[in-house]
């Protein structure tokens, strides 16, 4: 799927399924809670935090496709292409980090 196909079938599901968008400043709490939610998971998972019995059924994958899912909502309400905007911060990257990370000596193997 493409970034552009997964903004029409997150439109479309909104529309249909889940009868309107929450407004803007809803869906960015949201997107908060649920990047708190990848959070708690990479902290117990690959950090130093331990699982609870409540945390044991958790799902990496399944909460980084709520992050998106809600990401793309907020695309939708404001009019942002994410094909278009990932296109140019790529962009943007490639030419202002161009030798920045090469010549990060934090960066080089030792």
């Amino acid at each position: 799927m493409t970034i552009k196909e997964a903004q029409e079938q997150v439109d479309k599901w909104i529309n249909t399924t889940g009868i309107r968008y929450f407004n803007e400043l809803t869906n960015t709490a949201i997107l908060m809670e649920e990047v708190g939610e990848v959070a708690r998971i990479m902290a117990r998972k690959y950090g130093e935090q331990s699982f609870k019995r409540s945390d044991e059924q958790v799902n990496l994958a399944d909460e980084m496709a709520d992050v998106l899912f809600v990401l793309i909502c907020l695309a939708n309400q404001t009019g942002i292409d994410l094909t278009d905007a990932l296109t140019k911060n790529l962009e943007k990257k490639n030419i202002r980090d161009a030798d920045r990370h090469r010549n990060n000596e934090k960066l080089k193997k030792g």
